[in-house]
């Protein structure tokens, strides 16, 4: 074979190699752009609430009847029912004409819109709405879930543990659950729901408690119905701060607002005390804390357990969130954070 031949081989296998080395390029390059597609194909996403017409919801509710009525709240009464072609209970929360004459002109359908975007496993979500003149309708998931308020406050049949039916006292590792449960989902609200969604009043009886004992908030938003009506009557004194009531540029709903009724919460659930609306509940649980005295501020109708430590921070986190003023207030970034550890020591 002469030299020219050889050169002749030589070039042709470098072609066939670059040839080779470019399609696998190709090939990589096409892949590395698919995969992003893919993911975001699979993304779950969450629809925005439906519009039902008035007419639906007399239909689900036989007529607003009362003994459909599975709750009554300050901001309106909750009617449990089923929707044209739905096949699930929700709950239909038919807010008080007096509230929404004093918001006629707010714009209910565009806010139930943005609020019903909101999905975490840590609250309510809403899936429909309604309004008409004289009547606003919110439509959220049912599931036979009851009020964390029922369970520290109103049920009286427990036997000390979360046991059968449902109805039972929670026991410690159960409140310290809810506990990093709420947080989570005020911080899901605070934080990646965008515009940040402020409660405007955390409590319990606005913390729903599933099958499951997990912690799901609820009402989120819906503080706008009350700007204009007087606040103190409608249930919010005792879980709103004191800078709430100031006349400043600071006054009304805020993350620190939502920061202190979360704190309330945890001092309800630490010593089983109904706040008032006096905020007794804060000026007789502070010094207790303070002074490390447990075994009179923790809810005597539970045995303490072998390790009371879990308690004592929560114990301190409730001060931090309640005995500071809203420049000090811990965020609840910081509060989930925590209250995440503690849940997770139960494990």
């Amino acid at each position: 074979m002469s030299g020219g031949e050889i050169i002749i081989i030589y070039n042709v296998i470098l072609a066939i190699l670059a040839i080779i080395i470019i399609c696998l390029v190709i090939l990589l390059f096409i892949c590395y752009k698919k995969k992003p597609i893919k993911a975001e194909e699979t993304l779950p996403t969450k629809q925005v609430a439906c519009s039902y017409s008035l007419m639906d919801i007399h239909g689900a509710t036989d007529g607003f009847n009362y003994r459909r009525i599975i709750g009554q709240g300050r901001i309106g009464s909750v009617y449990v029912g089923i929707l044209p072609n739905g096949d699930q209970l929700v709950a239909i929360k038919r807010i008080h004409p007096r509230l929404v004459l004093s918001n006629a002109g707010f714009g209910f359908t565009s806010i139930m819109k943005w609020l019903s975007l909101a999905y975490h496993p840590n609250i309510v979500p809403i899936l429909g709405f309604s309004e008409a003149p004289g009547e606003r309708i919110v439509i959220t998931e049912f599931g036979g879930m009851l009020s964390l308020d029922f369970y520290l406050h109103q049920n009286r049949d427990h036997d000390g543990g979360a046991g059968s039916g449902g109805t039972s006292l929670l026991d410690w590792n159960c409140r310290l659950r809810v506990a990093a449960g709420t947080a989570r989902g005020i911080e899901y609200l605070h934080e990646v729901m965008a515009p940040h969604i402020v409660h405007g009043c955390i409590k319990p009886s606005n913390i729903l408690i599933d099958v499951n004992f997990c912690a799901r908030v609820c009402d989120y938003g819906l503080y706008f119905f009350l700007t204009c009506y007087d606040k103190r009557e409608l249930g919010l004194m005792g879980y709103v701060d004191d800078e709430y009531w100031i006349g400043n540029e600071k006054r009304g709903c805020s993350k620190e607002s939502d920061v202190y009724g979360l704190g309330v919460v945890l001092l309800e659930l630490l010593s089983g005390r109904k706040c008032d609306q006096e905020s007794l509940l804060v000026k007789w649980a502070l010094p207790l804390i303070k002074e490390m005295k447990f075994g009179e501020f923790l809810d005597n109708r539970l045995m303490l357990p072998s390790d009371i430590r879990p308690l004592v921070r929560l114990s301190k986190v409730a001060l931090a969130c309640v005995g500071n003023s809203r420049k000090s207030r811990p965020s609840i970034v910081q509060v989930a954070n925590i209250l995440n550890s503690l849940e997770v020591g139960l494990l």
